[in-house]
């Protein structure tokens, strides 16, 4: 039949997708579509990833290959939504079975020690479950006892049954992932953990889900006090919706603490379409500038960089895919602080409350707080604190001195790090490191 086979094989022109994916769909014919993985529907509508919600459902009666041939070739190159999703569940859940298995550096990064209690808490999971970890940082924040969390890209369980040790039998770890293998190997484990916790229920329960659609899976808004992810949200080719997810299930004052990619540059078509990339983490990478407008669409405060670590490509073909791209693993940290809670600087001091932290607490790359001394901050970071779970942890007061209302507490005023990489030379330059805000950092910063 003559609608049986793509158009473009009949030698058809493309024409525009109208399918949620923001396609070019290569061709149509008798009340059917073609999408560019080749998924076809009827009704004309697009590929399988629906219809497309707004307007605009024009299809041009006369084509031209010189006007169109940049989109055909955009459609050949981008894979849409559902493939994206389906590649990477194949890739982590068939052939991946051990950290090992990955050829590049991206989801196995840590960039700073583990603390002893988080180190202790690690020799009591299941060794199958650590070793099906993928994940590129640390991403266990502080002052968490009774908290309820959510993990995002949970994969084998491994962070959640840390935290479940954390957050103590009146808290609870809830971890979303789309891999169903994934989900398996960390549901299979319950009972151990809870047995080797002492717990008498469980605390932590796996959900098989996206996390650009969690009301899909039941999360309530305003009902999680935080929220983590590790080297999950690169996977995703809505990173907006993530966040949005991310902010609606969030209390007030609650958190989003993340590690991920970043690169230093926006991707090239060639990397962006890369089956191997895709799966090692680099593919779906955000700019890092990126991530700053995006949380400020969605209503979070400005991001908090904690850490930074270099990427390496242990593969000569990929090195020469990625050309003069550079990748880093960063943790962030962002909060939905409340309208009201937003006013200007101010001076705060540490009580020293908060387990395994009690003579310092390092917040990110810019703030270090130790017990009993003033620290001055900015605007943005008294109303983290004023807002968060941290509150109990300060003495807070309005007013500040001017070196603060300035952002700066060094000699030599420098700005607040906000650029990975500029972390990167900054940890890798000689001799001791001078805080930008707040305390000093490393001992003899100033």
């Amino acid at each position: 039949m003559m609608g049986s086979s793509p158009p473009w094989e009949r030698g058809q022109l493309p024409s525009p997708c109208l399918c949620a994916c923001s396609a070019i769909c290569l061709g149509s014919g008798r009340g059917r579509s073609w999408c560019r993985d080749g998924s076809q529907t009827r009704g004309g509508t697009g590929c399988r990833g629906g219809a497309w919600p707004g307007p605009g459902r024009v299809r041009p009666r006369r084509w031209s290959w010189r006007q169109h041939q940049p989109y055909i070739l955009l459609a050949v190159a981008t894979p849409c939504r559902e493939q994206i999703h389906q590649e990477v569940q194949d890739y982590y859940g068939k052939e991946l079975q051990k950290s090992e298995d990955l050829k590049t550096n991206a989801c196995v990064t840590s960039a700073r020690p583990l603390p002893k209690a988080v180190r202790d808490a690690l020799e009591h999971v299941h060794e199958e479950v650590v070793a099906r970890y993928y994940g590129c940082g640390l991403v266990i924040p502080e002052c968490l006892l009774s908290c309820r969390i959510l993990d995002l890209g949970c994969g084998s369980g491994r962070d959640c049954y840390l935290l479940s040790q954390l957050v103590g039998e009146q808290g609870h770890v809830t971890g979303i992932d789309m891999t169903e293998g994934q989900v398996e190997v960390a549901k299979k484990h319950i009972a151990y953990h809870m047995n080797k916790f002492g717990y008498r229920k469980p605390n932590v329960e796996f959900l098989h889900g996206y996390m650009e659609k969690l009301g899909d899976a039941g999360l309530a808004d305003e009902s999680y006090d935080i929220v983590i992810s590790n080297c999950v949200i690169n996977l995703t080719p809505d990173k907006k919706a993530v966040l949005q997810e991310a902010f609606r299930v969030l209390k007030p004052g609650g958190e989003m603490y993340f590690s991920d990619v970043y690169a230093s540059q926006r991707l090239s078509e060639t990397i962006r379409k890369h089956r191997v990339l895709w799966g090692e983490c680099l593919a779906g990478a955000l700019y890092w500038r990126d991530l700053y407008s995006i949380t400020e669409e969605v209503g979070f405060s400005p991001p908090c960089l904690v850490t930074a670590s270099p990427i390496t490509i242990g593969d000569k073909e990929l090195e020469g895919i990625i050309g003069d791209c550079r990748f880093v693993s960063a943790t962030f940290r962002l909060f939905k602080v409340p309208g009201g809670s937003r006013a200007g600087p101010g001076q705060v001091i540490y009580n020293g409350g908060i387990m395994g932290h009690e003579r310092e607490l390092v917040f990110d790359a810019n703030f270090t707080f130790k017990e009993g001394e003033v620290v001055d901050v900015d605007a943005e970071m008294a109303a983290i604190l004023q807002s968060s779970r941290f509150a109990e942890q300060f003495l807070i007061q309005a007013g500040a001195s001017a070196t603060a209302a300035q952002g700066n507490c060094c000699k030599g005023a420098k700005e607040k790090i906000c650029n990975p990489f500029q972390l990167l030379e900054q940890l890798a330059a000689p001799g001791p490191a001078c805080c930008p805000r707040g305390t000093c950092g490393p001992p003899g910063c100033c």
